[in-house]
């Protein structure tokens, strides 16, 4: 299983998008299944432009379960706002905090992101321990780190 970001699935649906291609690239690569949270839709529907091809594609892919969409019940909710707490000097937004929350229930630990700084720096609770994500696609996507 592998969560997906806000950053990929703007640039997958969105060809002005810098990383259009090698999220593509990337996604083409990707066997097991995604999956995310209302939050990242939310936020991936507000950065595309809407009517437009690039909106209605997102809308099919979702609609068309090529990701799971995952709703917060409230014992993630309020592990959200812990995370969001413990990571305010990065700071970690609600939608990051939703997939943080969601990896640790699901036992996730790869992620689509292009948001490598943020997610290189989470750390998800797996038992007793803090682990690391593995930033999938990080490599094809190096070549336009976001700031």
């Amino acid at each position: 299983m592998i969560l997906i970001d806000t950053g990929p699935l703007v640039a997958l649906f969105d060809p002005r998008d810098g990383d259009f291609a090698g999220c593509h690239k990337v996604l083409n690569t990707i066997s097991e299944p995604l999956y995310t949270t209302e939050a990242v839709l939310t936020e991936a529907l507000h950065m595309l432009e809407p009517g437009t091809k690039g909106e209605e594609g997102l809308k099919v892919f979702f609609l068309e379960d090529y990701v799971a969409l995952e709703s917060l019940e409230k014992t993630l909710l309020a592990r959200c706002f812990e995370l969001m707490d413990k990571y305010a000097d990065i700071p970690m937004d609600f939608a990051d905090a939703t997939l943080v929350a969601l990896a640790e229930k699901r036992k996730i630990n790869n992620i689509f992101t292009l948001d490598f700084k943020d997610f290189a720096a989470y750390r998800y609770k797996k038992g007793y321990r803090y682990e690391t994500f593995r930033l999938v696609g990080s490599r094809e996507l190096a070549f336009s780190p976001r700031p």
